[in-house]
């Protein structure tokens, strides 16, 4: 698969209803998204989401509603209706038919990305602080040769957080089209950081049914605000 290339029109000015843009930089023409940098407290889930949500605290309740209005932001830029976003197995959100995507959210930031399916296989998208990853976290998720890749990178944003959005961006494009899981070494990132883009080199076979074998991923990053953003757009 041929990397991803730039946006083919300038970067929007502005998220839905207004505000700075940072997930909308890194995607293709085909994406829509909506991101927010604070929660939304108007939220309206539906009767099925709150039935999912009806045991957890208050915080993990208005993230959940927060990033699902993302989804139907970005979904009705497609010309779907709001309906329910489910999580479903390994907590995959629920798109509805013909719609592919991805949804994440850390301290101060939510978003919601979706495409058409017939214009990308799969969309994976993360976000994540601009800080050192905890103690221990880099040397559990990382392989002896992505350490020795990160040793030899220019100062910039944090690249072990970096490594790890982007790491998180492989499983959750690679799921939806394998119906399998992939550990953290079983990708193998390179992270370019002139281009701001990143290629994933995946070593687990990816199931018959899922169609050709899945190979490589190639994603885009950006550091703005405090934040690292991952995406990987596959078409494929």
């Amino acid at each position: 698969m041929a990397p991803p290339r730039p946006p083919a029109r300038p970067a929007p000015p502005g998220a839905p209803g207004g505000g700075p843009v940072l997930i909308g930089v890194i995607l293709p023409d085909e994406a829509r998204f909506a991101e927010v940098f604070d929660d939304r407290v108007d939220v309206e889930l539906f009767p099925e989401e709150e039935t999912v949500i009806s045991r957890a605290v208050a915080k993990r309740r208005t993230e959940f509603a927060t990033v699902r209005h993302c989804a139907r932001e970005a979904l009705a830029a497609l010309g779907h209706p709001p309906s329910p976003i489910l999580p479903g197995e390994r907590g995959a959100p629920g798109w509805p038919g013909g719609v592919v995507g991805s949804m994440t959210h850390c301290a101060g930031y939510r978003a919601a990305v979706v495409a058409r399916a017939a214009d990308l296989a799969s969309v994976g998208v993360d976000a994540e602080p601009d800080a050192p990853l905890p103690d221990g976290v880099l040397e559990a998720i990382a392989r002896p040769e992505e350490l020795d890749h990160l040793r030899g990178l220019p100062p910039g944003p944090n690249w072990d957080r970096l490594l790890f959005s982007a790491k998180e961006s492989v499983y959750k494009t690679w799921f939806p089209l394998t119906r399998t899981w992939l550990d953290f070494a079983e990708a193998s990132i390179e992270l370019h950081p002139d281009g701001g883009t990143f290629r994933a080199r995946l070593l687990a076979e990816s199931p018959a049914a899922a169609g050709p074998p899945l190979r490589e991923f190639h994603g885009r990053w950006l550091a703005a605000g405090g934040l690292v953003v991952t995406a990987i757009a596959h078409t494929e």
